[in-house]
């Protein structure tokens, strides 16, 4: 499961998604949670306890990754796996540090389930490119797990007519993005998420996403968005 935000306004940390995860989750008792996106600058710890209070109520306990030894094993040994959002160039970087991106990548592939919330859902696709985070820290590579073959801008917003404001869309700077790359790209707006099953695809949520292709016109795509080759 790929959400584009952890929280919607005036909803509790992961309120909108509990219904689902309580599913989605059934089969395990305890998630390991990478916290290491930190949102704010918040501690790995105050991050963990943030996230158990949510998972706390539908019944499942909370491991934050940063306390193993050794991250390998704790990736490698995980019933499920939760990385929370925050920014996404402390995250990769810190992936990379630990050595876990491919080892992330494999328990995936294996069927390990796998939650993110924005910046965490950046990382499933085949590069962090697209993200909207400030480049603070500079990680060893761009390249991300490449679970999926595309990449994801999380918090989507369309154009605002007539607003005023001189900076870039969402909308240019993906554009922009294709100037020098291929991979396409889903926009995915707030309150909707993305449920992977082996190569398909379904967007679930109130809203349908946008889909950018190079060269190609922007094209928003509905609830279920079929294969993964062709959505």
């Amino acid at each position: 499961m790929l959400a584009s935000t952890s929280t919607l306004p005036d909803e509790k940390y992961l309120a909108y998604l509990l219904p689902e995860l309580e599913i989605f989750f059934k089969n395990t008792s305890t998630i390991t949670f990478i916290p290491y996106a930190r949102p704010n600058g918040i501690s790995h710890d105050h991050y963990t306890r943030h996230v158990a209070q949510a998972f706390s109520k539908i019944g499942k306990k909370v491991k934050g990754l940063h306390e193993y030894k050794d991250p390998i094993a704790g990736i490698s040994e995980a019933e499920a796996i939760f990385t929370g959002g925050g920014n996404t160039f402390i995250l990769v970087k810190a992936l990379y540090d630990l050595d876990i991106i491919k080892p992330l990548k494999n328990v995936i592939q294996k069927g390990v389930p796998y939650l993110g919330c924005s910046a965490g859902s950046n990382i499933i696709g085949q590069s962090m490119h697209t993200t909207n985070d400030m480049p603070i820290t500079m990680p060893q590579d761009f390249k991300t797990l490449g679970v999926i073959p595309y990449n994801i801008n999380a918090h989507y917003l369309d154009p605002i007519p007539h607003l005023k404001h001189n900076g870039e869309s969402r909308e240019t700077r993906i554009k922009e993005f294709h100037t020098y790359h291929d991979t396409d790209v889903i926009g995915l707006r707030e309150g909707s998420y993305l449920e992977v099953i082996g190569a398909d695809i379904f967007i679930k949520g109130p809203h349908s996403a946008r889909l950018f292709q190079k060269n190609q016109e922007t094209k928003e795509v509905t609830e279920i968005a079929g294969k993964a080759s062709d959505i």
